[in-house]
């Protein structure tokens, strides 16, 4: 018992000295406290979210539009790409380009089965994107590198879904909501018709797939057996 109050003595009192050493020096007292958050920091960049600032012309109007003076800065989530590994035809995505490893940020067409009515320059009319690929073009497709140029992309190129427009600050919010009219904006006003072309672009997209027909049960059946 004495040996064991004469343990927590000694260690009490490194404990006093170690404090009284970082309290005289606060550099190191938060170049440790730095580093001991560090791995977390990582863990969250990597895998949970980052904020990227978009640049070009190829997403307009959807991102970086004419009318506003800044470049957006979006979130961007990595979390439902990299682990839970969700992809949905609509979602605006970063990935690198298969041509010189760039990162680029364009929209999810057609996923895997998908038959997509392809835009010049690409060489066939139509593409059936095969399995474990994507295609994805630019919203503004005279401005865009996309796979009208490059084909279908694996998805394992694509590393974040873009979630959140921060800023500027009157177009913040949230992406990938469905697109609906809006009510709220008088019949003629710049809303107005930026809404309506929003969604004539949406169904333009929409008319240019052939989405694959999920297998049935049955077929599930069949196969195992």
């Amino acid at each position: 018992m004495q040996a064991l109050r004469g343990v927590r003595a000694t260690l009490s009192s490194a404990r006093r000295s170690y404090r009284a050493f970082l309290h005289e020096r606060p550099t190191l007292r938060w170049t440790l406290s730095a580093l001991a958050w560090l791995p977390l920091g990582i863990f969250v960049t990597e895998y949970g979210a980052n904020i990227k600032a978009v640049r070009g012309r190829s997403m307009q109007p959807t991102l970086n539009p004419d009318d506003s003076a800044w470049q957006d800065i979006v979130l961007f989530d990595r979390f439902s790409i990299l682990l839970a590994r969700s992809f949905n035809r609509g979602d605006i995505v970063a990935l690198k380009s298969p041509t010189d490893s760039k990162l680029i940020v364009k929209r999810i067409v057609a996923l895997e089965g998908d038959t997509v009515k392809t835009l010049p320059p690409y060489p066939d009319a139509e593409v059936c994107v095969p399995p474990g690929h994507a295609w994805v073009e630019g919203d503004e497709p005279f401005r865009t590198e996309d796979s009208n140029r490059f084909g279908p992309v694996p998805l394992g190129l694509i590393e974040s879904r873009l979630a959140f427009i921060l800023w500027p600050w009157e177009r913040i919010g949230p992406l990938g909501q469905p697109l609906i009219p809006r009510h709220d904006a008088r019949v003629g006003s710049p809303d107005w018709r930026r809404s309506k072309a929003e969604l004539e672009r949406e169904r333009w997209r929409n008319s240019r797939v052939t989405v694959a027909t999920p297998p049935t049960a049955e077929g599930a059946v069949s196969a195992a057996e």
